[in-house]
């Protein structure tokens, strides 16, 4: 299996991420959230526009997640955050309810957006592995 399909098959088979952002006192915020992904390896979430990462991602694009904990497998995964407009969030956010159903509940819900993230670096860890397995793309 090739570098990018193992990444992918691994980020597929998680629901949550740990997602930073940093807030305009340049303090560092982190939460829980549920997530989306396409074959080119972008996220996407969504958020209440009243919400610290939404407040946040205002002012600084730039984000980093943590995907996977179980197992001692892992991804660190930085990247660019684009909020979605009606134009362009169709595709991403079928990606993101495709993996999330129950999130369209909040689909109409006043103040709900979407994002999309593109990586800039990712790196799988697999601690199983004696030497660990690590693994980093830069390129996408």
């Amino acid at each position: 299996m090739d570098t990018r399909n193992l990444i992918l098959n691994f980020i597929k088979k998680n629901t949550l991420a740990v997602i930073s952002t940093v807030s305009i006192e340049n303090k560092p915020e982190s939460a829980v959230l549920e997530f989306g992904e396409t074959e080119k390896l972008e996220l996407v979430f969504d958020a209440f526009s009243n919400s610290r990462k939404y407040e946040n991602l205002q002012q600084n694009k730039y984000v980093s997640f943590v995907i996977g904990w179980d197992e001692n497998i892992t991804i660190q995964y930085e990247g660019t955050a684009e909020q979605l407009t009606a134009e362009n969030q169709q595709l991403y956010k079928k990606a993101y309810f495709l993996k999330n159903p129950e999130a369209k509940r909040w689909e109409n819900r006043e103040g709900i957006v979407y994002f999309k993230v593109t990586p800039s670096w990712i790196r799988y860890s697999d601690l199983n592995k004696k030497p660990w397995e690590i693994i980093e793309l830069s390129q996408f």
